[in-house]
């Protein structure tokens, strides 16, 4: 049974269908989540017997460690391998005080919510082998457990934008969530979590109107319906219209900012058009821009901008008053791109 997946009142439930007092959750969540126990035998103040049936019972760890790659910035990615033999992408991401002003003890973790992606943007590396499945909520969860105890450091922050499009797993992204907020689990507050959808309209508004205050960032890439379409197929569906007034609902409704995520891709969308008609965008939800140069991926055609085209676009932002930033160098020398090392694993390609 999939332990990572249940509610301390759920576990509450199993434990008394084994015939076992309720109050063993309680002890099983402090050991799991407090003190990050890996295996049942670290529980000391449980009985042998029960630990032992425990282990017949639940799955503490259902990720395996495949490989592991690191940057010169620090950045690291780890390729897990689930269950099924399944493979999902995870990465810890350094702060950078000097670059973004960000905290000094910041240390963000890039989830993954399916295994692949259906939604088929044209420059990521995630859906090239179609999508498998979605994950469950405790193998979401156990991304965090099992990075920050190979990462050895604390996590404090959480971006769902790993391989897959979260809103599409919806149900175990909201539990997960759940348990990575909950006092008696990971207790990580809801403000330093964030969703990264590419434009799924009906669950940003569902999103909304969840309780916690979880951030939302949108990856956009285009500014004009003309260019996202190009490169982001859920924009036929979804065009920027709807997709900006379920943004604008949701800081109406949340009381809170929200991030554009913007890939720049050198002759696509780094244009002073672009520039100018994202800023528009992000001036009237009162947006802040975070600036990616692409990250290339073998087999696709999409280069990064030069820098000084980096620059420009940036400075055409900052210009209209727009909060932006450029990220730098965060792992492009380790195929940090959502997706790549898995593709690599699953091709057989180094």
């Amino acid at each position: 049974m999939d332990l990572l997946s249940l509610t301390q009142e759920e576990l509450e439930n199993e434990l008394e269908k084994l015939g076992e007092p309720r109050y063993r959750a309680a002890q099983l969540c402090s050991w799991v989540y407090e003190r990050r126990a890996a295996k049942f035998a670290q529980m000391s103040n449980l009985p042998a017997a029960l630990r032992g049936k425990f282990s017949e019972q639940f799955d503490l760890r259902p990720l395996e460690k495949v490989r592991e790659t690191g940057a010169m910035d620090t950045t690291r990615k780890f390729l897990f391998r689930l269950q099924d033999g399944q493979l999902i992408e995870t990465v810890l991401i350094p702060a950078s005080p000097a670059l973004y002003g960000e905290r000094a003890d910041r240390r963000t973790i890039c989830i993954s919510s399916q295994v692949g992606c259906a939604y088929g943007c044209r420059f990521c590396a995630s859906g090239l082998e179609g999508w498998k499945r979605n994950l469950t909520a405790g193998e979401i969860v156990a991304q965090f457990l099992a990075v920050e105890e190979l990462g050895g450091e604390k996590i404090n922050n959480i971006v769902f934008m790993g391989m897959g499009e979260p809103f599409a797993n919806y149900g175990n992204l909201m539990r997960a969530i759940g348990i990575l907020n909950a006092p008696w689990g990971v207790g990580l507050g809801a403000r330093h979590m964030t969703v990264s959808t590419s434009g799924l309209v009906p669950r940003i508004r569902d999103f909304a109107d969840q309780p916690l205050q979880v951030r939302l960032a949108i990856s956009l890439h285009g500014a004009t319906d003309e260019v996202r379409t190009r490169i982001m197929p859920v924009n036929r569906k979804y065009p920027l219209a709807d997709l900006l007034d379920a943004c604008a609902y949701f800081t109406e409704r949340k009381r809170q900012y929200l991030t554009f995520e913007y890939i720049l891709i050198r002759d696509v969308n780094d244009t002073e058009e672009q520039a100018l008609a994202l800023a528009g965008h992000a001036r009237r939800l009162q947006a802040k821009v975070n600036l990616i140069p692409y990250n290339t991926v073998a087999g696709l055609d999409w280069e990064r901008p030069e820098i000084e085209v980096q620059e420009r676009f940036l400075a055409l932002l900052l210009k209209r008053n727009v909060q932006a930033t450029l990220r730098r160098e965060k792992g492009h020398d380790i195929a940090a791109a959502c997706g790549q090392l898995r593709l690599q694993t699953v091709r057989g390609s180094e």
